[in-house]
């Protein structure tokens, strides 16, 4: 397996499944559904510097839930899996159960 180590800021996520059924067990349909906006975290950078040097580090880690902005990033196809990078900046939240 390939294995990938952002840089700086950058975060390597893997978009969570849409759900196809509604909480209230209405079925959609798959135009109904909306891009996922819920990832998991599967790889970091370091962080990224600011301008006196110092290492800003990262606020997300592998494993984490994420909320993510809906359009952005890099999509990258890895071992036959679609994953997509993106600036720490462009994690909105950690998403908890």
């Amino acid at each position: 397996m390939m294995t990938v180590k952002p840089l700086f800021d950058q975060v390597l996520i893997k978009m969570t499944e849409a759900e196809e059924t509604t909480k209230s067990g209405i079925i959609l349909a798959g135009s109904a559904k909306e891009k996922p906006q819920v990832a998991e975290v599967i790889a970091v950078g370091e962080g990224k510097y600011d301008d006196n040097g110092k290492l800003i580090p990262m606020v997300v880690k592998p494993g984490d839930k994420v909320l993510t902005r809906k359009y952005g990033g890099t999509e990258v196809k890895l071992d036959g899996e679609e994953y997509t990078l993106v600036g720490q900046e462009d994690i909105l939240a950690i998403v908890t159960d």
